[in-house]
């Protein structure tokens, strides 16, 4: 049995407007929406899942819309950037046209450990980059939404690197290396470069130190955490016995029905372990993924009252309301 982690799973987010985001996330990006559900410890918020055709593990970007939750603020101490992977540089090219035409605010293309890489923002300020796989080597991609507003050959497909910014630079650095089992590849004392599993734009973490920033708040527009996939139920019961043997306080496992999960907090950072199955597809088919509010089986007995408290919104057709320029 391996314990080893294999890339990035997916990375949780936080939004102002759940509606807003899905026409941001799948009508501009051209990620698809394959799980429209609620936050199992919140149940009057929403949690949806943006990924590739399919949903896979490493493709997915998540949100929680918490009611009435204030503007975040960018700081020290926080999963500072998301990262987004597409085929090529020409690909990279057309998010920059296609992100211009929407109005939304961009850097110029730039490159970054040998990789060209395109930066924005959402519209609540999120910030993310977009990271081309031209001549990229390591975890493998997934497939890009077959039939989203974006040409197959040029949409995004699946997870980046993910960019952490901290105050307690080396000793963060030596937690990814000694308990995580990551390598790190680059380091000149302020800005490191780690890789997960096979490596590649779907396994790195970029670590940077900042000691004069404040510290990070969360709300919109910032990070919740991050996780890292393990192989199955085995995988993920081991990293619980690890945890509880080296004295790192976690959750215990807690079943996602879409997938293990299991949460430890490393300084001010949320790390969360997640099985790669059993996936999105167990109780709604590939066509109309992410179309109906989808529970869990125990939350099931209370959809009336959750549907009568959340702001139900139509997911069967993106559209790019609110971002045309």
């Amino acid at each position: 049995m391996s314990m080893d982690l294999l890339g990035i799973h997916h990375v949780t987010a936080i939004t102002s407007n759940a509606e807003k985001n899905y026409q941001f996330y799948a009508g501009v990006l051209g990620m698809r929406l394959v799980k429209k559900t609620v936050n199992q410890d919140d149940i009057h918020t929403y949690h949806t899942f943006f990924a590739d055709d399919e949903g896979n593990a490493g493709t997915d970007l998540t949100f929680f819309d918490f009611p009435g939750v204030p503007s975040g603020y960018y700081g020290t101490n926080s999963i500072s950037r998301i990262g987004l992977r597409v085929p090529n540089d020409a690909a990279l090219e057309y998010y920059e046209a296609r992100l211009k035409d929407f109005g939304v605010k961009t850097e110029a293309i730039r490159e970054i450990y040998g990789k060209k890489v395109l930066r924005f923002e959402d519209f609540d300020g999120q910030r993310l980059q977009i990271f081309s796989d031209e001549n990229n080597k390591g975890v493998a991609p997934c497939k890009a939404w077959k039939n989203g507003p974006v040409p197959e050959d040029k949409a995004i497909y699946g997870l980046g690197p993910i960019e952490i910014t901290v105050s307690y630079y080396d000793d963060f650095a030596q937690i990814l290396e000694q308990v995580y089992g990551m390598e790190k590849v680059s380091d000149d004392g302020q800005e490191a470069l780690f890789e997960v599993g096979e490596g590649g734009n779907g396994g790195e973490v970029i670590l940077r130190k900042d000691i004069v920033s404040g510290r990070g708040l969360q709300g919109f527009g910032e990070v919740h955490h991050v996780s890292f996939r393990v192989a199955d139920h085995e995988a993920i019961a081991a990293w619980f016995d690890k945890y509880s043997e080296i004295g790192i306080p976690n959750s215990g496992l807690v079943d996602r029905f879409f997938f293990e999960a299991l949460y430890a907090r490393i300084g001010d950072i949320l790390i969360e372990l997640s099985t790669d199955g059993p996936g999105f597809m167990g109780d709604e088919p590939y066509e109309t993924l992410g179309e109906s509010l989808s529970l869990p089986p125990f939350l099931e007995s209370k959809r009336a009252s959750i549907e009568a408290e959340i702001k139900m919104f139509d997911t069967s057709q993106p559209n790019d309301y609110g971002f045309k320029s």
